[in-house]
């Protein structure tokens, strides 16, 4: 099953031919959807620049089927990505308040599943939320191989390009 076909489409490339986005963006499409694709019990990814506009995101399950409309908008990428703002900004707070230093990650383990962010070195956040019956470290250690890859190449430039390319489909 491809994300694509799970529902994961991170951003849809700008222009009249869909190939508007930079290389740079492409690949870092390509990773998102590569994390949705190979970590089993992820529910949505959102990128977040460091001043909390999404700039990447997977597209969140279809609703539970019923009258075929969705019941909410609760769950969808631009709730993760202001949640995943929110408690950026409350742990970077936290830190500082406690001579805690840089934060790199945060988990919040619930019943109905997990959320987890991760610093991206530019001081974007890549927030993942997940199912009950994921294996955290697997998911952790798929993150920090994206924020691995995708750390050097977040530039200024390119956290335009994307949140261009994320007020287009919006």
């Amino acid at each position: 099953m491809t994300a694509f076909s799970r529902g994961a489409t991170p951003v849809t490339p700008a222009g009249p031919t869909g190939y508007g986005l930079s290389n740079e963006a492409r690949n870092l499409h390509w990773l998102l959807t590569d994390l949705v694709e190979e970590v089993p019990g992820v529910e949505s990814v959102a990128v977040v620049s460091s001043d909390g506009l999404m700039l990447l995101a997977s597209d969140p399950p279809a609703p539970a089927a019923g009258d075929g409309q969705p019941e909410s908008p609760r769950g969808s990428t631009a709730d993760l990505a202001t949640i995943v703002a929110g408690l950026g900004s409350l742990t970077t707070g936290a830190a500082a308040l406690m001579d805690g230093g840089f934060v790199k990650q945060t988990m919040v383990a619930m019943d109905g599943g997990s959320l987890f962010v991760m610093t991206i070195s530019d001081g974007s956040l890549l927030g993942v939320h997940t199912s009950p019956d994921c294996d955290m470290s697997v998911v952790a250690y798929h993150m920090a191989l994206f924020v691995g890859r995708a750390g050097h190449v977040l530039t200024p430039e390119l956290r335009r390009e994307l949140r261009r390319s994320v007020e287009a489909v919006t």
